[in-house]
Order: structure tokens, then sequence, then C-alpha cells
């Protein structure tokens, strides 16, 4: 299922010819995708970035291009598995450019593309705001837990 188009659910791109806009070549310009809509494309697309790894995935890589272990050490926490399953999650959505030296070991390097800059930058924003209001949110918690206990 790509998305919801008014009332009418798609699961197929225009028509061969109709690319539903100028300068469009991707058959997909004329699509409304709406991530309220449940089976919408964009919903699962969002997840992928702004789930917990591929946020943080997203984060470290707009710091630079980074080997899977120096990546996986970056983002604390997360186990190998998830970090390839996130990075081939987010490749395939065009976020993450990973590219493969045929050497022996294979050298394999993980970066952002136009896109992931794009949704990194303001993925950023969230993660900066985030790290400058902590204090507030402990100063929330702790009430939160105090009238809680008191009850």
């Amino acid at each position: 299922m790509l998305c919801a188009m008014g009332s009418h659910a798609t699961d197929t791109p225009p028509a061969d010819g109709d690319t539903g806009g100028p300068g469009s070549d991707d058959g997909f310009a004329g699509v409304v995708f709406d991530v309220f809509a449940g089976r919408c494309s964009s919903r699962e697309t969002l997840g992928h970035i702004t789930g917990r790894w591929g946020i943080l995935a997203l984060g470290a890589l707009s710091e630079g291009t980074y080997r899977f272990n120096a990546l996986r050490r970056r983002v604390d926490g997360v186990s190998e598995k998830m970090l390839a399953q996130t990075l081939q999650a987010l490749e395939r959505d065009g976020f993450v450019l990973r590219e493969a030296e045929p050497t022996i070991p294979p050298r394999v390097e993980y970066s952002l593309t136009p896109l992931g800059r794009a949704a990194a930058e303001r993925l950023l924003n969230v993660i900066e705001w985030l790290e400058a209001s902590m204090p507030e949110v402990m100063a929330a918690r702790a009430r939160h837990d105090q009238a809680k206990s008191a009850r």
C-alpha cells in the first residue's frame, strides 16, 4: 500500500507518462501521502526515521561517514542485529548510502544521502531541543513520582 488519495486507496504509482507534476521522474509526484492513514507507506517510513535506532543512526551519521562497528559504538546500546536492520531500512528508504569496497575483509561505510541529511537536520533539532529541555522533564518526573507515591 502506498497511501490514501482522497477517499481512495492505491498501491500502484500513477500510470507511465503520468508523473503527476513538472520535473518529476519518479512516478509518485501526484500521489498524496498521509501518515495518519493506517495503510499509507509514509507511516512505515516515519517509523524508520523516528524509531529509537533510526533517529540515533541518522543523528550519528550527520557527523560524517562511519564504518559499521564505529557507528555501533557511537549509538551506544544498539545491538548488531538492530543496527543492521535499521541501516537496511534507512538504505531502502533512500536516507543512507552503503558503500562496500571489494577488499578482504570487505570495508563497508555508511553515510547520509541528501535526503538523509535533510531528515537528520530536522531530527537533530528535536534532539537538541530535548537535551535542552531535560531539566524541565526531570522536574516534571519528580513531581509526578512524588504525587503518585503520596496517593
